[in-house]
């Protein structure tokens, strides 16, 4: 059974920094794509970043682009999100997501698993 479990998440001031873990278990993921999405109150599951796990590729949303950074661990089964330069609006529930590739790297309805989810607020 996969099982996708998210860590890291917790209030942090504007211009901090966190960093979000994701241990992934239950299958091999080489043929995935792994992925963090964020649903803020009221607005649509938001795509974030993303990474192949066969060969490392990364893929940013544009607003995050040189605050965030996504990065895989092979022996461990994880991948991380480190964050930034935190902004207000980066406030959200943050989900890991795996994808069995071939995937539409921003569309959630293209990943078979995700996880439970984790905090993050920015205050100002």
């Amino acid at each position: 059974q996969v099982q996708l479990v998210e860590s890291g998440g917790r209030l942090v001031q504007a211009g901090g920094s966190l960093r979000l873990s994701c241990a992934a278990s239950g299958r091999t993921f080489s043929s995935y794509i792994m992925a963090w999405f964020r649903q803020a109150p009221g607005k649509e599951r938001e795509f974030v970043a993303a990474i192949r796990w066969s060969d490392g590729n990364t893929y940013y949303l544009g607003s995050v682009q040189g605050r965030f950074t996504i990065s895989r661990d092979n022996a461990n089964n994880a991948v991380y999100l480190q964050m930034n330069s935190l902004k207000p609006e980066d406030t959200a529930v943050y989900y890991c997501a795996a994808g069995r590739t071939p995937v539409t790297i921003a569309r959630a309805a293209s990943y078979n698993y995700w996880g439970q989810g984790t905090q993050v607020t920015v205050s100002s």
